[in-house]
């Protein structure tokens, strides 16, 4: 099977198996992240094949949506690419980039670093910033019933894994628990440059949503 014949039998697994999925971690997102990927791969030296295959497979089955259960994506990716008659070098690097792609409060030393790793991270952290990260967070945040600003609550930063994986606090607090944190995380040169304009959208955001809130507008 050729690498073109494998993405496209990938991507129409993965389209199958999110077509019911919450809408920030739906098919839309991992085209988003997969294009992300593409576009940052053009200035990187990185295996594209493995790029776009973790960028495909990094949420087919997100822990939130399974109980908190980690193991399960790296499950479901492992049989598919199995069923592909993916090398077993190649499986493997796919599933450290699942394993280590997430936030998961930002404290914890990945334990697997590669080039490919690093685009497919820049790729899915920019889509939880700017106008579609803003979007994915309050549809997140209506889908667990989340308040969407509380000023008695403040953000906790420096979160255990537990800690954020737990967290019920309201919307506004995820901005600075993660969102704001991300632009200063970016791997790649091309990354740290589209997560600038994205940022700053969400600081725009956020002072016009303090200004609305205290009815100062």
């Amino acid at each position: 099977m050729s690498n073109s014949e494998l993405i496209h039998n990938t991507i129409a697994f993965v389209k199958k198996t999110l077509k019911d999925a919450e809408g920030g971690h739906d098919w839309f997102h991992i085209e988003r992240v997969y294009k992300n990927a593409l576009l940052i791969s053009k200035s990187e030296n990185v295996n594209s094949t493995i790029v776009a295959l973790g960028a495909l497979l990094h949420d087919i089955a997100d822990s939130k949506f399974h109980g908190g259960d980690e193991s399960v994506g790296p499950k479901v990716a492992t049989e598919w690419l199995m069923s592909q008659h993916t090398s077993a070098a190649d499986i493997e690097h796919v599933i450290q980039i699942i394993n280590n792609i997430s936030f998961k409060g930002g404290n914890l030393e990945q334990q697997f670093k590669s080039p490919e790793l690093d685009v497919v991270q820049d790729a899915d952290r920019l889509d939880a910033i700017g106008a579609i990260g803003i979007a994915r967070t309050f549809n997140y945040g209506g889908f667990k019933n989340m308040k969407i600003y509380d000023p008695s609550i403040s953000p906790k930063l420096n979160m255990t894994k537990e800690e954020y994986k737990k967290s019920t606090a309201p919307t506004i607090n995820h901005f600075y628990e993660k969102l704001l944190l991300l632009k200063d995380r970016m791997n790649t040169e091309t990354g740290r440059r589209l997560a600038q304009k994205r940022h700053e959208y969400m600081e725009d955001f956020l002072n016009q949503f303090y200004q609305e809130w205290n009815g100062e507008i």
